[in-house]
């Protein structure tokens, strides 16, 4: 078992601890970021049987379903968001909406994508927010 973990190590090109404080600092950061465009966060790392949904927004009329992305160094955050992902993250919104009654109503559903590179110091680079991006 160690075995496998350190060859995953290798190919990654980072522990899972460093992994899930990066994927953490992205969420912060783009929690951040909704809340100062004036949205109120619903949930954070809502599980669903398909997975879980990163942030649940509501604001402008739109309950907003949030993917964050992030990366360190090189690389685009868009790289890990093809089709397949989508999808999924389609069927959590809907598991979400089945499960949770008592959520905010909003008249329009959006999916937004925020990507968050940060540098090798762990410092945030820089943050982006697609509107509608899937």
């Amino acid at each position: 078992m160690l075995i496998v973990h350190a060859v995953r190590e290798m190919v990654v090109g980072m522990s899972s601890d460093l992994r899930h404080h990066l994927g953490r600092a992205g969420e912060d950061a783009a929690a951040a970021h909704m809340e100062r465009l004036g949205y109120a966060i619903v949930a954070r790392n809502h599980r669903t049987r398909f997975g879980e949904l990163d942030l649940v927004c509501i604001g402008y009329g739109a309950l907003v379903f949030v993917e964050v992305k992030s990366r360190r160094g090189r690389g685009s955050p868009w790289d890990a968001l093809g089709r397949e992902k989508q999808g999924r993250v389609r069927r959590m919104a809907i598991s979400y909406l089945a499960e949770s009654p008592d959520r905010p109503a909003a008249p329009i559903l959006r999916f937004d994508a925020i990507g968050v590179v940060f540098d090798a110091r762990g410092q945030m680079v820089s943050l982006e927010h697609l509107e509608g991006a899937f």
